[in-house]
């Protein structure tokens, strides 16, 4: 497992743009948008990109709210490491429910792998990406083989990996309660419940000092090595739910440069 203080210096010499500090960070790189069909999607590409690795990113929001346009520094960031970069909408609570919204990412995964070639990227290389809700919906989507060909998972913090086990636990509260007010769905829409016997892609999984993200994020972490998948646990304690997320591309950031390294690993 990594922790914060292990790659407090390695993260120092993850490769940012020239004069990439707070004070001096380019702008974030122009965007194309694209309608996939249920919503919008934005892709950040180089000038004269071929065959890069794409990271595909969706948000977080609590299944009700949150843009696409809520990347921070993630596009300058991965862009200036050799990556496209991808970031999609996909229909909020009560417009949609939980498991209509995991059928937008994978139409929106379907739609990036089927066209991003043109804009630089490898269709082979994708890596799915996701924070709180956005999160979940990546886990569960990857995990159930709705992101077919998908190279990686990078997963950044969330409780809702096993919903049957939140409930026992007592975590089922608050935007969880409401979200999932069914128990008849939860095992439907529950990535740990598709972790079976067969092997599945590469998977980091970061968990910040929120209540209950550590144990849970062990217990999935656990079941994906049982199956043979190679899985990096990021210990993000000493980050907030909110901050794990945030400052993702800074200077100096542990958890990007864990995720880098994992990137650079899995399709680099």
């Amino acid at each position: 497992m990594i922790d914060r203080r292990s790659l407090v210096l390695a993260s120092v010499a993850v490769v940012l743009p020239l004069g990439a500090s707070a004070a001096w960070r380019p702008r974030q790189p122009a965007q194309k948008t694209f309608d996939y069909g249920p919503a919008k999607l934005d892709v950040y590409a180089p000038d004269g990109a071929k065959n890069l690795p794409v990271v595909f990113f969706v948000h977080g929001g609590a299944w009700e709210f949150g843009k696409r346009s809520q990347v921070g520094a993630k596009p300058t960031f991965l862009l200036a490491n050799g990556f496209c970069f991808v970031s999609i909408d996909y229909r909020m609570l009560p417009e949609a429910d939980v498991a209509t919204q995991a059928n937008d990412v994978e139409k929106a995964y379907a739609y990036v792998r089927a066209n991003i070639a043109g804009h630089g990227g490898d269709p082979k290389r994708i890596v799915g990406m996701g924070h709180s809700a956005g999160c979940h919906l990546i886990a569960l989507t990857g995990m159930r083989g709705g992101l077919p060909g998908v190279a990686g998972l990078l997963l950044d913090d969330t409780r809702a990996y096993d919903l049957v086990a939140l409930e026992k636990n007592g975590g089922m509260v608050r935007a969880y309660a409401r979200v999932f007010s069914d128990p008849s769905q939860w095992a439907a829409l529950s990535p740990a419940n598709y972790v079976d016997g067969r092997k599945h892609p590469p998977t980091f999984i970061a968990y910040s000092g929120a209540s209950g993200r550590g144990e849970d994020s062990k217990a999935l972490a656990e079941r994906l090595r049982a199956t043979g998948t190679k899985v990096t646990l990021f210990d993000g304690s000493a980050y907030t739910h909110m901050s794990i997320n945030r400052d993702f591309g800074g200077d100096g950031d542990a958890l990007t440069g864990a995720a880098l390294a994992f990137l650079k690993s899995t399709v680099g």
